[in-house]
């Protein structure tokens, strides 16, 4: 267990404020884009808090159902400033992208398109692909440090590409390995790899202003757990049990509470793990959205900042505000995408206030450092996969699944390639490669890009 120590870290809790907000409007990319942006202004420009303390809160939130971006800012908020630090690194991270996407979704229900807006999407999109391998590299440089996290992340990106393997099978099998050779005391599962010490690799944990010790605040304290669970159910289910009593299951607002909050609870492996199930119910089960409708909302969710999962803010939408509620439609539209953040980001405060302090008790455990390790190589293969399938979806108009051996194939069809999109992402990778543009300006200018080509319709 790390020491306790009771020395404050003099980080002030309003520029930390800042901080958060200052990320959550950075926050493009999905998960990958979102941590490595947290990676680059808190540990290496800030240096508020070490790799190695990172990876391990990082590690924790990749096991947990929700958006591990935000969670990971919830941890690290808390952390740093109790419990008033995860609550605003919570809340800021979800407040813009909620923002964003309402503002969207009003456009979209009252002009049946979003117009100038695909444009906008059309150029954003091939920019954040060029974010999202940029964090694959970048937090693949920290976690795959020998052959053996190399292995995990190839097995964990065939597994889940090619053979469609559960996300949290694969986890789960890693965090088994990974535990084994900890136990086992075998190098390569140790933070740093095996090669020596991991603080050599990045900024130390005691060079960091947050320390290596344990805060006073961040103990395991029972008490303190059954209280803030015993809030935080209540917070997130009163809604739900109050809908339901007084307009009973079949309102449009009841579904809404009661399948989000069984969303939020199952949705290991981030977005594009649960899309089409939330898909599936959401156009064939309760008729909120017509087929189409679901990759426009997902437009939105990748463009804007915040968590990838924010999706559901606009499934709600429109399924209030489409269904006759006796409310203005965009009235119950609004109350709609309220409640579906409700229920879908309130859970996130709950797994990280009732388990951060054990987890952090257990940051020199071995065996377990060790499998939260293996965790994140695999993780690593997992992003992978998603920068690949983003990327063939947004530079191919066409692409065909096949099926051989038990293995999924996607087949582009080379002759529906849209070069724009595809001229865009390259440059948007050399930008961020080989110049370091700062991601706004990549994202700025693809933006205006994409604006205009829809102006003059190239």
């Amino acid at each position: 267990m790390p020491p306790v120590t009771d020395t404050h870290h003099q980080i002030p809790f309003r520029e930390a404020v800042m901080v958060w907000l200052r990320i959550a409007m950075l926050s493009f990319g999905g998960p990958a884009g979102q941590i490595a942006v947290m990676h680059r202004i808190l540990v290496e420009e800030k240096q508020w808090i070490g790799e190695r303390r990172f990876l391990h809160a990082l590690n924790y939130c990749m096991m947990l159902p929700g958006p591990e971006a935000q969670q990971l800012a919830i941890y690290i908020g808390w952390l740093m400033h109790r419990t008033k630090g995860g609550l605003v690194a919570g809340c800021l991270f979800v407040l813009p992208g909620f923002i964003a996407i309402l503002a969207l979704s009003y456009l979209y229900a009252a002009l049946g398109n979003v117009g100038l807006v695909a444009g906008l999407f059309f150029g954003l999109k091939a920019a954040v692909l060029a974010v999202v391998l940029n964090a694959v590299v970048r937090i693949g440089k920290r976690a795959l440090k020998n052959r053996i996290m190399l292995g995990l992340a190839a097995a964990a990106f065939v597994a889940i590409f090619f053979f469609h393997v559960a996300f949290p099978l694969i986890i789960l099998s890693a965090a088994l390995l990974g535990y084994w050779g900890g136990k086992r005391g075998m190098a390569a599962f140790q933070v740093g790899g095996g090669h020596g010490d991991d603080d050599a690799q990045g900024l130390s944990d005691r060079d960091s202003l947050l320390g290596e010790g344990l805060p006073a605040h961040a103990r395991p304290n029972p008490g303190w757990s059954l209280r803030v669970s015993a809030i935080f159910l209540l917070l997130w289910l009163t809604p739900v049990v109050l809908l339901l009593v007084t307009l009973g299951g079949e309102n449009v607002f009841s579904q809404i509470a009661t399948f989000f909050s069984k969303m939020a609870v199952v949705t290991f492996g981030g977005a594009y793990a649960v899309l089409g199930y939330v898909t599936q119910e959401a156009v064939q089960n309760y008729g909120w959205l017509a087929p189409g409708e679901m990759l426009d909302g997902l437009g939105m969710a990748e463009t804007t900042p915040g968590p990838l999962i924010q999706v559901v803010q606009f499934v709600g939408f429109m399924g209030a505000f489409r269904d006759a509620t006796g409310l203005d439609p965009m009235v119950a539209a609004t109350l709609a995408a309220v409640l579906t953040t409700w229920v879908t980001f309130v859970p996130c405060f709950l797994w990280i206030f009732l388990g951060a302090p054990y987890v952090e008790r257990l940051r020199d455990n071995r065996a377990l450092s060790a499998a939260l390790s293996a965790i994140t190589a695999a993780v690593v293969g997992v992003i992978l996969n998603l920068a690949i399938w983003f990327g063939i979806h947004v530079i191919f108009a066409e692409v065909e699944e096949r099926h051989a051996l038990g293995a999924r194939l996607l087949i582009p069809n080379l002759a529906s390639v849209d070069l724009l999109a595809l001229l865009l992402a390259v440059g948007a990778m050399i930008a961020i490669f080989k110049f370091k543009v700062g991601m706004l300006k990549v994202l700025g200018a693809c933006a205006l890009i994409g604006v205009m080509a829809s102006l003059f319709s190239f």
